[in-house]
């Protein structure tokens, strides 16, 4: 059973939408998916899950300052999600409003933590993005992140 937490920030709805578009993907492969708004997410939590997904906005190339604090907070955990499964997701205002950026901030804490990212060789490299709320092909590309992350998390968590 691949137990996977999405964590997400959404001030507008378009990150929320994102967030069960990937639990959706990632529940038609197996996984046991948790959704939540980081505010109601304490970083202890965190290790109760073989996955994490992390989705935000991006204001001002980064991710959303509550998502940051969770990952600040997170420290405490240092060695603790060693091994564990990561993504990340984005939307934003625009085409060139931030959204890799965002994501590679997120999964470079990830990677901090010793978490295993997986990339995607057809879609969008790094995680989903989308320019306000998803359309048909951020749509497609969160279902397919959601199927690649819970199909990952099975083959190394099982």
């Amino acid at each position: 059973m691949a137990r996977i937490l999405i964590v997400y920030y959404s001030r507008s709805g378009n990150t929320r939408k994102m967030a069960e578009l990937i639990a959706e993907g990632a529940e038609k492969q197996g996984g046991v998916v948790t959704v939540k708004d980081v505010k109601a997410v304490a970083a202890k939590e965190l290790i109760e899950f073989d996955a994490l997904i992390i989705g935000s906005p991006a204001y001002y190339g980064t991710m959303a300052a509550p998502l940051k604090q969770l990952l600040d907070d997170s420290v405490s955990l240092h060695g603790k999600l060693d091994g564990k499964i990561g993504g990340a997701f984005c939307s934003s205002a625009n085409i060139a409003g931030g959204n890799e950026t965002t994501i590679l901030d997120i999964l470079n804490a990830l990677l901090i933590h010793g978490m295993i990212l997986q990339g995607d060789p057809q879609g969008d490299h790094y995680g989903p993005v989308a320019i306000g709320a998803p359309d048909h092909r951020a749509s497609k590309e969160c279902l397919r992140f959601g199927s690649r992350i819970a199909a990952l998390t099975m083959k190394l968590h099982g």
